[in-house]
């Protein structure tokens, strides 16, 4: 508005230019951003550049060859990141709304989640709404709680999922839609003495929530066994399967491997673990998005939380 003979208004802050921030942010480096858009260096840094000059405070400075995050970067990327995934959930949620069975929804799962449920539990769903298109994200929870707060995805499937306070970045609480229940039960090759105490226990990917969950019961055994990580669902059951050590793990994940014979469920105190599956979504669900949960709350064992 007029305010003597200045015209104050708000800086406008392109899409791109956001985008190019974001990507620094995530990838932190310049090459890192640029290769991940498929564009030059040099495009990157004057988005950058432009951006700061938007916002009027510097959001990157030089750390040796490369470039850091300021304090102000790292607050303002947060707010870029969710605006980012608002205009997509935005247009996403239009589109939807005009004719839901040709939307789109946007899912994001935790590794065992993705490998176990979603394919058979999505396969039903398309063979309802063949129009709807589907994104699908698997990943450590770490990562999918932040995709979710920041509007880059529908909707999670994953453990409880964490307080709004938990995450600064969070624009309301998740809404939980649906649940089935989960066992963590703690499983080794056939035929070998496991001791709790001594046994070389496996380990899932960092920031994984079953890692987490595993740290949290040893703590509670009082035990400091010998640890190994192997980074996923499949490496830690394929190594517990050749007698490298014993696991925690989804008890329906190895449920063929348990009636097969080539892994057996350890009498471990405190396990198994009730820790039942989630469907979260945000509180204001695009139409497409009901589609999905409908189907799923139409889908036993899940039910209505």
């Amino acid at each position: 508005m007029p305010t003597g003979d200045r015209l104050y208004a708000l800086p406008v802050t392109t899409t791109a230019r956001m985008r190019a921030f974001v990507a620094l942010a995530e990838h932190g480096s310049v090459r890192g951003a640029a290769a991940s858009l498929v564009v030059t260096e040099s495009t990157v840094s004057a988005a950058v550049r432009a951006l700061a000059e938007d916002v009027g405070v510097p959001l990157v400075e030089r750390d040796g060859r490369g470039v850091r995050l300021t304090a102000a970067g790292y607050r303002y990327a947060g707010y870029a990141r969710r605006v980012l995934g608002l205009l997509e959930e935005g247009a996403a949620a239009a589109r939807g709304e005009a004719d839901p069975e040709h939307g789109r929804v946007r899912l994001a799962a935790v590794t065992t989640a993705g490998e176990h449920l979603l394919p058979g539990l999505l396969a039903g769903f398309r063979g309802r709404y063949p129009g709807v298109a589907l994104e699908v994200d698997v990943a450590p929870s770490d990562r999918i709680w932040p995709m979710l707060a920041h509007h880059e995805v529908d909707v999670v499937v994953a453990g409880r999922p964490p307080s709004a306070a938990a995450d600064p970045g969070a624009s309301g609480p998740p809404a939980v839609r649906a649940m089935r229940d989960n066992l963590l039960v703690v499983v080794g090759a056939p035929g070998i003495g496991h001791d709790p105490a001594s046994a070389t226990w496996l380990l899932r990917e960092a920031g994984s929530g079953i890692r987490s969950t595993l740290s949290t019961l040893l703590d509670t055994l009082g035990v400091d066994p010998p640890r190994l990580v192997l980074g996923s669902h499949g490496a830690t059951v394929a190594a517990a399967r050749a007698g490298l050590g014993v696991t925690l793990v989804s008890r329906e994940a190895v449920r063929r491997l348990l009636a097969d014979g080539e892994l057996v469920e350890l009498d471990v105190p405190g396990t198994p673990l009730d820790r039942p599956w989630h469907v979260v979504t945000h509180p204001d669900a695009t139409a497409s998005t009901g589609l999905l949960l409908r189907h799923v709350l139409g889908t036993p064992p899940w039910r209505a939380p």
